[in-house]
Order: C-alpha cells, then sequence, then structure tokens
C-alpha cells in the first residue's frame, strides 16, 4: 500500500509540474522519464502525430542502460524514420506503435521476441547491432480533450527491485496511462498557448505591415525600430554601473518590448494618408506647384505682352525707333521670374531648415500681383501657400504635425483598451513613451526621466535613430552614420535623448551594428567618436 500511495504521490507531482511547464521539449523530458520512473523500465520514446495524420515522428527517445539519450532537451538529433500510420494506404497494424493508435488501445506485450502479429524486424536488428534485449513493451495512445490521439508514449523492459526484465503489470499500465492522460493535457495546452501566441505576434505585425505599406515614405520603420530597441536595450542590461546596474532583461522582458516594439506606432492607423504622403510641401491631393509654375508663365507672358505693347506704342509715333532696351529689361524680367519659380521648386521639396531670409523671400514672391484666369488681379500665393512653403522644417504645416503627432495619443489610447495579460502589462507605457523627451518637452503627455521606464527611453532613441538614418522619408537623403550621430550628440546635450542610454549606444557602437545589417553601404561610414557632441568616451 506504501508503495501505491507513494507512486500516485509522484504522478501527481510530475503532473503540476507537466502543468507549470512552458517549454514544450522540457515537457517532453519530464513525460518520458517520469513514465520510466514510475514503471521502473530501463527505456522508451515519445511520438509526435503528424498533422496529416499519416505518421509518427520520434520526439525524444531514452535508453539507461545504453546512455541514450536523444530529442527532447537534450540538444541531441534523432535520426530515426518516422512509423508510417499507412502502407498501400492501409492502415500500418504490423507496426505496435501504429497499431495501437488504429485500434486506439494500449498494448502491453510481455516477451517481443515471442509476440505475434507484429513486425518486430528493426528491433531486432537494433538489439544485434547494440548487444541490447528488448523485451516486455507497453505502448499507450496519447490523446486531448477531444479525444484525438496525438501522439504515443512507450515503454521498454519493465525492471524489478533486483534490476530483471519482467513484463509491465496492470498497476505498471495503469498509471502509465494516467500520465499519458495528463501528459496529452499538457502538450495540447502548451500547443493552443504556442497557437495563440503566433496568431497574437502576426496579427500585431499584420497591424505594423499595414501601417509601413500605407505610405512609401515610412515603409519597414514598424519593422526596424523593434530590431533596433532590443539591440540597445540588450546592451544596455549588460551594463552594471548608473541606471543600469538593477537593469536586466529577462527573456519575458525581452518579449515584452519587442511587442511593444511592433505596437508603438499603431496609432498610425488613424493618420490620414494625405499628411502621411506629404511628399512636398504644396501637396494636398496633388502637388500644387504644377499651379504655381502656370501662374509663373502667367508673368512672363504678362511681361511679355505689356512689353510688346510698349514697344507697338513706340513704334507707332517712330517706325525706325530703338526698342532694345525694352527687349533687354524683358529678359531681365524673365531671368528674374524663373530665378523665382527654381527657389519656389526648391523650398516646395522642404528640408531641414529653413532660414528667416528665405522666408521673407517667399512672403514678398507673394505679395507679387498677377491676373488669375477670372480677369481678377490677385497675389501671386494666396495664405495657405504661403503657410506651407515657409515652412522651415520638413514639409508639414503645424496643423498637420498636430494630426501626426496624434498618433501617439491614439496609440495609447489603443494600447490602453487592450486587456493585455499580465506579461504584456507594460506594453502601453514602453509602446507610448517614444516620443517623450527627458525634460518633459515631449509629447503627449510631457513625461521627464524620472516618470519614463527605461525601455521606454531606449524606444524613443531608437525611433530617433531609425528616423534619421532612414532613406525613405519624402523630405530628406538618408544620414550617413556621421550626420546621424552628430545630431543625435545634439539631442542628448539638448536633454531631449536619456544620456546614458546615448553613452552606450556609442560606447558598444551599436550604430554601426544596426547600419550592417539595415543601411546600404553609401550610408555606413566610419564614424570618430571624439566628434560626437555630448560623448566622453
Amino acid at each position: 500500500m506504501d508503495k501505491v500511495v507513494s507512486r500516485i504521490a509522484r504522478l501527481n507531482e510530475i503532473g503540476i509540474a507537466l502543468s507549470a511547464e512552458k517549454d514544450a521539449k522540457l515537457i517532453c523530458d519530464r513525460i518520458l522519464h517520469g513514465a520510466m520512473e514510475l514503471t521502473n523500465c530501463d527505456g522508451g520514446s515519445m511520438y509526435e502525430m503528424s498533422e496529416d495524420k499519416k505518421e509518427l515522428t520520434f520526439v525524444i527517445v531514452s535508453t539507461h542502460s545504453l546512455n541514450i539519450n536523444m530529442g527532447g532537451s537534450s540538444g541531441v538529433e534523432i535520426n530515426f524514420p518516422p512509423v508510417q500510420l499507412y502502407v498501400d494506404d492501409k492502415p500500418n497494424m504490423i507496426n505496435v506503435v501504429s497499431s495501437a493508435v488504429h485500434d486506439d488501445t494500449t498494448i502491453n506485450i510481455p516477451d517481443v521476441y515471442h509476440a505475434e502479429g507484429f513486425d518486430f524486424t528493426g528491433t531486432r536488428k537494433f538489439d544485434e547491432s547494440t548487444g541490447y534485449r528488448t523485451q516486455s513493451i507497453l505502448t499507450i495512445p496519447m490523446k486531448d480533450h477531444q479525444g484525438d490521439i496525438i501522439g504515443v508514449l512507450q515503454l521498454i523492459n519493465a525492471q524489478d527491485a533486483a534490476g530483471n526484465t519482467e513484463e509491465f503489470s496492470a498497476e505498471d499500465q495503469q498509471i502509465a496511462q494516467s500520465l499519458a492522460s495528463q501528459a496529452a493535457v499538457a502538450i495540447t495546452n502548451n500547443r493552443l498557448i504556442e497557437e495563440q501566441r503566433i496568431l497574437f505576434e502576426s496579427f500585431i505585425k499584420l497591424i505594423a505591415g499595414a501601417i509601413d505599406a500605407k505610405s512609401p515614405y515610412t515603409g519597414g520603420h514598424c519593422k526596424r525600430v523593434p530590431e533596433l530597441t532590443l539591440l540597445i536595450a540588450k546592451a544596455c542590461s549588460e551594463q552594471n554601473y548608473g541606471i543600469f546596474k538593477d537593469f536586466n532583461m529577462s527573456e519575458k522582458d525581452i518579449y515584452e518590448l519587442k511587442i511593444a516594439g511592433w505596437l508603438h506606432d499603431c496609432g498610425k492607423v488613424t493618420t490620414p494618408e494625405y499628411v502621411v504622403d506629404k511628399s512636398t510641401k504644396l501637396e494636398t491631393i496633388y502637388d500644387r506647384i504644377n499651379t504655381v509654375d502656370y501662374r509663373f508663365e502667367v508673368l512672363k507672358r504678362q511681361a511679355t505682352i505689356e512689353m510688346l505693347e510698349e514697344k507697338l506704342a513706340r513704334l507707332s509715333q517712330d517706325k525706325n525707333a530703338d526698342c532694345s532696351d525694352l527687349e533687354k529689361t524683358l529678359a531681365e524680367k524673365h531671368v528674374s521670374i524663373d530665378s523665382d519659380r527654381e527657389f519656389v521648386r526648391t523650398s516646395n521639396i522642404g528640408g531641414e531648415f529653413m532660414s528667416e531670409e528665405l522666408v521673407q523671400r517667399i512672403k514678398d514672391i507673394g505679395s507679387i500681383r498677377w491676373t488669375n484666369p477670372d480677369g481678377e488681379e490677385v497675389n501671386f500665393f494666396d495664405d495657405n501657400e504661403i503657410e506651407n512653403l515657409t515652412i522651415a522644417r520638413g514639409t508639414l504645416t503645424e496643423a498637420e504635425r498636430q494630426v501626426i503627432n496624434g498618433h501617439m495619443t491614439m496609440t495609447i489610447q489603443m494600447l490602453s483598451e487592450l486587456p493585455f495579460p499580465k506579461h504584456l502589462k507594460n506594453v502601453p507605457e514602453y509602446a507610448g513613451g517614444h516620443h517623450e523627451r527627458m525634460d518633459g518637452k515631449g509629447y503627449p503627455n510631457g513625461l521627464t526621466r524620472d516618470q519614463m521606464s527605461i525601455p521606454a527611453r531606449v524606444m524613443g532613441v531608437a525611433d530617433i535613430f531609425e528616423a534619421l538614418s532612414a532613406s525613405d522619408r519624402p523630405y530628406k537623403k538618408g544620414k550617413t552614420l556621421t550626420e546621424c550621430m552628430k545630431i543625435l550628440g545634439f539631442m542628448k546635450k539638448d536633454n531631449h535623448v536619456d544620456p546614458d542610454i546615448f553613452d552606450v549606444f556609442v560606447k558598444e557602437k551599436l550604430y554601426m551594428k544596426y547600419a550592417e545589417e539595415f543601411l546600404p553601404d553609401n550610408q555606413i561610414d566610419e564614424v570618430d567618436q571624439s566628434k560626437i557632441p555630448g560623448y566622453e568616451p
């Protein structure tokens, strides 16, 4: 009775351990070795049903006396061929493993050398090559909660207290079946969790891919930021000083940050395309620079007409009058108009900075009077065109920039409404803070450095560097590493990015590791760290 109670207690311990285990390979280890322990047998194996339910593949194989341990968490590959469930489209009933599946029953064989109805040729060859003697076999189908067979557990050579091989007893069979049932549930639960994880990640990547595909100017951003974020975070966790002394990234933490990285711009699904895709300052549904070009042509035509009218008046008084001065003035006026047109075209492209002098020139051109198609004399630019053409940086007006910035508010709102499980509870905070600044002047919540976690600050650095180095922005070319690090250095000095994370980014040359994978060769140059603003080795 004590032995029975002890085995039941051990069975319960194994069952509890199985329910708590998350690693599929370790689950297989616990199942097979637990079954071998409970039945005191020398060897065993576990098979997994293929998706098409036509074969059983080996998952783990173990034999104590031969010191064999393959599959599972051992890292040793199993090179045995799978067991075919069908031969010539007929159920394979001569193999004991496939037969147990087809009959949906446990098969207990006292001695395989004297068993009838099964082909143990392979077993005999194995014994001959190893000197082993396979005797008793217990083969148990493993069924999930729906009654479907998902695999087979097979135990070999039960042993008595003295180590002699014997057949598996009815008690051995019952306890092994009980464990196989618990094991099937554990395997099924693990599969369901894994399938849910894959579905969850696929859905997240689908959203990120849709955002990247929404605009040709940010394609790949949602993919690159998570990679760079994890690169920086792992490097920070390897430091042992200052703010990083107690900062460690477990596998759970890394996974949580990766999910946050994929979702960091999810709010952009609500951002209008006409703002996201605004590649020039005058672009709306179309680029209004073409309309402006037409006006310049009208100015030139008006100047020509005025000159011809004046020339005609002069010649009407004296047909031999000299009109070369009029033609010279017209040519100069045309040159001036063409110069203004080229300047407006250049200004329309957008860039990093537009001086007050250039802004004033736009305004001066805008005040020129011209006659529109309706015969009305109006200013060359209306207020909206002047507002757009005098944008100091980029191609967005302040109102349009607020629309873009609103994606962060929407990101936080969307993520806050999702019922994230406990191990992903920090995703909204990590994803929602990458536009905050260390001095509290960022958006949307104006958080300061002390109000943000290290992972959130890490993502801020990653987002900025990706944007600086990206070659798919509408108003700029991809910058070289030296240019990127110069700007990032000034951002550190301006208290925009976290100084400690910035120092790790430079010291560990993470910019180069990122560049080697994601940047074209023409952007990768040798960075002189001594010239990076704000960095002291």
